[in-house]
């Protein structure tokens, strides 16, 4: 590989062929005249083949010289076709977008065109890390710790809401809403444990869901409320079906995952997904 020549050494063959002059092309490429008459003499010992024929007039391209600078031209242009191509590639290709199971209903149609994958948060980040995914939407970049060069952005704030399904009373007053109460639960972030304990705490006796869409069909199937991040209720909820806060106080948040700064998704994202989004 040694012997092949050098980026450098195909643009001063194509710059000699083209101005007649060692030292006219040396002005164009920017470098001194000895240091283009010393990369061209290395070239010609490398082929084993004079180049050019250098005189006080001028330098003129011999057979080999000719060949070599039309070829020279040939390559150049290719290269320059490649970083263009390669960009544009880049530009064409679709993002790769993930986000957890029970987000995907709701990011994905505000995205638009992209590649979707859907999983668990730690395995997301993972694969941003690795540089498989181009950026993740997930609820515990907060929650644990990121993998060198991966930066989390916030996309905004969510919390708690309570889904009464259709004939389904609403919660009481006091301390204790949910006494004697059956609800299901569900969260995306790392939170579960505490939302049910402090579900318990208000009387309420939880059942947990691995999905949104889960906790809202259970609770229609058994007549329950059913306690989930805001966001994803206001996605399932039907009319005859009502919406009501909770007294927990536990902010969700939401993050783009990305190595280094994250891809554009639109600076109004966050609002499409209804979550609460603080302005500086």
């Amino acid at each position: 590989m040694g012997s092949l020549p050098e980026v450098e050494d195909l643009r001063l063959v194509s710059a000699v062929a083209r101005l007649g002059s060692v030292g006219a092309a040396a002005r164009e490429l920017l470098i001194s005249q000895p240091s283009a008459s010393q990369r061209l003499a290395a070239l010609e010992r490398r082929v084993g083949e004079r180049l050019f024929v250098r005189d006080p007039t001028g330098a003129r391209p011999t057979g080999a010289g000719r060949e070599m600078a039309a070829r020279a031209e040939h390559i150049l242009r290719h290269l320059a076709s490649l970083v263009e191509q390669t960009r544009a590639a880049v530009r064409e290709r679709p993002l790769t977008v993930g986000t957890f199971a029970s987000l995907a209903p709701l990011l994905f149609p505000a995205l638009g065109d992209v590649a979707q994958v859907a999983d668990h948060g730690d395995r997301l980040i993972g694969w941003v890390a690795e540089g498989s995914l181009d950026v993740a939407v997930v609820a515990i970049a907060e929650q644990v710790t990121l993998p060198p060069g991966v930066v989390a952005t916030p996309l905004g704030r969510d919390d708690y809401a309570v889904l009464f399904p259709e004939g389904v009373a609403g919660a009481d007053r006091g301390k204790r809403p949910y006494r004697g109460r059956r609800l299901v639960a569900y969260t995306f972030d790392l939170g579960l444990d505490l939302l049910v304990g402090r579900l318990a705490a208000m009387g309420a006796q939880t059942r947990t869901a691995a999905t949104a869409e889960t906790a809202v069909r259970l609770a229609r199937v058994a007549g329950i409320p059913a306690v989930l991040p805001r966001c994803l209720a206001r996605m399932y909820v039907t009319p005859g079906e009502r919406l009501g806060p909770t007294p927990i106080r536990h902010v969700l948040r939401l993050a783009l995952v990305s190595l280094g700064p994250p891809p554009e998704l639109g600076s109004d994202l966050g609002r499409r997904l209804g979550l609460r989004v603080t302005t500086v």
